[in-house]
């Protein structure tokens, strides 16, 4: 039998104007802006009208650790969200905007799988509404500010020894990871060594992604420290009179998205950084348009619950004064079977012992979830070669932390094929919740890092050098020490080595690096071996995408 991919499936989609996707949440034609018949940005002044409205369930889908034999999660979200529609509730999906660099690299697209997509699958996968490159165009307008005002006299005594603003691009592209600039004579500037992050980790994405309103967002990106004086007192972007213009380029990109699933059901496409390097969701300002106007919000954060649902429920539902009422763990029998030491050419074989193996993944990453108060519940992800037997063990392990587990089969069938989750979402998320964060706001910065180093990664001991001991110390002086931590590390484990698969614990966790995001309000520690630059593959995705003879785009996904 051949199955239809993914660009194939999307193709031959029975898409409706996207002005009928938004009548279907009540939003009016006038307050939708059209990128074209099937995608548009929802109005800031719709937006703010809708502030008295109730909010509906905030739903999160996250995942056990990700591993090559695949999870699903983004395409899990879409799913349920389309099964709660079809079960007779409102509901509205929230979900990030691929990058260009995976997506031309290795992880492929980001708008769900099979017979749960959103469409236009290829304009999202790719410029979609420009977001990305209007963060990046504001977040190198600020680099470029910065060595003009070194050029012409650098009143404000900048150290060039001590920027700490690296430039960006929505490309992997590891030669650009450490760079000297201004080369070339007195004419080019002041020769210095820079460096260039991929765009979702930019300081700007997480602002976008946190900023509530234009006046937040023109505050938090003033806010944004681009390095220190020789005397070691922060510059901000706004002492280079950079914040109003920066504001100007992102006026349009703040804008949720509204597309559409396969099955013509609203989502929120909006902002994207990695959970790895980042926060790892969605806009606030989406999320909340959304729990606005549906009965419930299906969102996910990135990669697994370690990870994205540690800082959504840490940064993001702090921050924006959020409050969950469930949890969705996505898991398959394949990658249960890797955590359980099975490789990846023999996962089609039977293999019940090893799913039990790998289960301790599935069983760490519930217990963490517990910690938050939020109840939870096993989505098992089906693929073709799941056995009874295996889907009997996975239940199993879940039912033992006092969790359900459902058999969903909505990559084959729709929304036809997730409806037992959508009803068991619904039953959890009807009660109250008691969500609540891992650690206070009060609590020192460092010990926060072993707060969550300890509880979530099951770490023996959190490693820093001197120098990040005291660069934390200082910024706790200046005033910064009631901000969350954004822990940089590898989605693949537990642990900072990749290669730890299943639940190792006892391990060390070294802080290399600590970066504070003052615009967007959170500390970042980098971990282990994580770039905030990726390489390339040595095979990459982009040497199979090409254009057919009619056209159409081949090899996206």
């Amino acid at each position: 039998m051949t199955v239809a991919s993914d660009i194939d499936i999307a193709r031959a989609a029975s898409k409706r104007p996207i002005q009928e996707i938004g009548c279907k949440l009540g939003i009016p034609s006038e307050s939708l802006i059209p990128y074209g018949h099937d995608k548009a940005k929802i109005s800031a002044p719709f937006i703010q009208s809708l502030a008295e409205r109730p909010d509906g369930k905030l739903i999160l889908v996250t995942a056990i650790n990700p591993t090559p034999a695949g999870e699903g999660k983004t395409t899990t979200t879409v799913g349920l969200g389309d099964g709660l529609n079809r079960i007779g509730k409102k509901a509205v999906i929230c979900i990030r905007e691929p990058s260009l660099g995976p997506c031309f690299g290795v992880k492929g697209g980001a708008a769900g799988g099979g017979y749960a997509q959103v469409v236009p699958m290829e304009d999202i996968n790719l410029h979609f509404t420009g977001d990305f490159h209007a963060i990046t165009s504001a977040h190198n307008l600020l680099s470029a500010l910065i060595d003009n005002h070194i050029y012409w006299g650098n009143d404000l005594e900048i150290d060039t020894r001590r920027i700490t603003w690296r430039r960006v691009m929505d490309m992997n592209d590891r030669a650009l990871r450490q760079i000297v600039t201004s080369l070339g004579g007195a004419s080019n500037g002041f020769p210095r060594e820079a460096g260039f992050d991929i765009t979702v980790a930019s300081e700007v994405m997480a602002i976008l992604c946190l900023a509530t309103d234009l006046d937040d967002l023109e505050r938090r990106l003033g806010a944004i420290i681009v390095g220190y004086r020789r005397d070691k007192t922060p510059v901000f972007a706004r002492d280079l009179k950079a914040d109003g213009a920066m504001a100007v380029l992102l006026k349009e990109a703040l804008q949720p998205n509204l597309v559409q699933t396969l099955e013509n059901n609203p989502a929120l496409v909006h902002g994207g950084p990695f959970a790895n390097i980042a926060h790892g969701c969605n806009s606030v300002i989406a999320t909340k348009t959304a729990l606005k106007l549906g009965d419930y919000v299906v969102t996910e954060a990135g990669f697994g619950a370690d990870l994205g649902a540690e800082k959504f429920f840490d940064i993001k539902c702090r921050k924006a004064g959020l409050k969950p009422s469930a949890v969705v763990i996505v898991a398959t029998v394949r990658a249960l079977k890797m955590n359980g030491g099975v490789a990846k050419e023999d996962l089609s074989h039977e293999d019940v012992a090893a799913v039990e193996r790998g289960a301790v993944n599935l069983a760490r990453h519930l217990e963490n979830l517990a910690k938050f108060g939020v109840p939870a519940v096993v989505a098992i992800n089906h693929f073709t070669s799941d056995t009874n037997a295996e889907i009997a063990a996975v239940k199993a392990v879940a039912k033992g932390f006092g969790a359900e587990a459902v058999l969903c089969q909505h990559w084959a069938d729709g929304s036809a094929g997730i409806t037992d989750l959508a009803e068991a979402v619904v039953r959890i998320a009807d009660k109250p919740s008691s969500f609540h964060p891992l650690y206070p706001d009060a609590m020192p910065l460092f010990s926060k890092i072993e707060r969550v180093a300890a509880e979530i990664y099951r770490a023996g001991e959190v490693t820093a050098d001197k120098a990040v001991r005291e660069q934390l110390a200082d910024w706790e002086r200046q005033g910064y020490g009631d901000l969350p931590v954004c822990i940089a590390k590898t989605q693949y484990s537990f642990s900072t080595d990749p290669t730890l698969r299943g639940a190792p614990e006892g391990h060390a966790v070294h802080v290399r690096e600590v970066r504070l995001s003052a615009g967007a309000g959170f500390i970042v520690a980098i971990t282990g071996e994580i770039m905030t630059m990726p390489g390339l593959p040595r095979v990459p995705s982009s040497e199979r995408i090409r254009l057919d003879a009619q056209g159409a785009i081949e090899g996206l996904f």
